[in-house]
């Protein structure tokens, strides 16, 4: 009898801050692949947005806050210990290099993956990850994205997703007006977000 093989789903952002709209898809797809666990990897150096304002470490600690309500969710800070940008690519290789016998999968939304061929080394993820397109229902992809789906379905999985409309731009936006974000958050994260006020400036 063949031993189980290990599934590690890969989810990274910046998380500022982590929200539902980051966690509740996460968790469809961990269930309906059955993944053993889902890994959060908090972007410390960006090279596709601007820096966040808020630490890599304060970004990381909420994320802590939210993975310790969800089994089988853990914060892995990897990139936080790199001084050079975070790449997709580059997480993935050492998380390869630690699990050899593990199957990877990362996690993505299907508004990202439009531009996927336009990440940096991008045919590497591939190479050594299941790529898992969270789909909104009525996902349309442009032409590029579809040509990919086609030419690599043995690597890519289409995962049908609750649609929630939750930014942390428009959560950021909330905050800094004085407005709740109950329930658009896990109540860990939002009692710290409040006991430390943050976001309560406009950087």
């Amino acid at each position: 009898m063949s031993e189980k093989v290990h599934r590690i789903g890969v989810l990274g952002g910046t998380f500022d801050p982590i929200h539902i709209g980051h966690l509740r898809p996460a968790l469809e797809v961990q269930q309906q692949l059955g993944l053993d666990e889902v890994r959060l990897v908090p972007c410390h150096r960006t090279s596709h947005r601007q820096q966040p304002a808020r630490s890599s470490e304060l970004r990381s600690h909420m994320a802590s806050l939210a993975a310790d309500e969800l089994p089988n969710f853990i914060v892995d800070e990897r990139e936080l210990q790199r001084e050079t940008l975070s790449y997709t690519a580059d997480t993935l290789a050492e998380l390869h290099r630690e699990f050899p016998e593990a199957k990877l999968y990362f996690l993505m939304g299907s508004d990202s993956f439009d531009y996927f061929q336009r990440w940096h080394r991008w045919e590497e993820i591939l190479d050594v990850a299941t790529l898992v397109v969270m789909e909104r229902p009525g996902t349309q992809f442009c032409a590029e994205a579809l040509q990919l789906l086609a030419a690599r379905a043995d690597r890519i999985v289409r995962a049908e997703t609750t649609e929630l409309r939750i930014s942390s731009t428009a959560l950021r936006a909330m905050l800094l007006a004085g407005q709740d974000p109950r329930y658009l958050l896990p109540a860990p994260v939002r009692e710290f977000i409040l006991q430390e006020q943050l976001y309560t400036d406009k950087t």
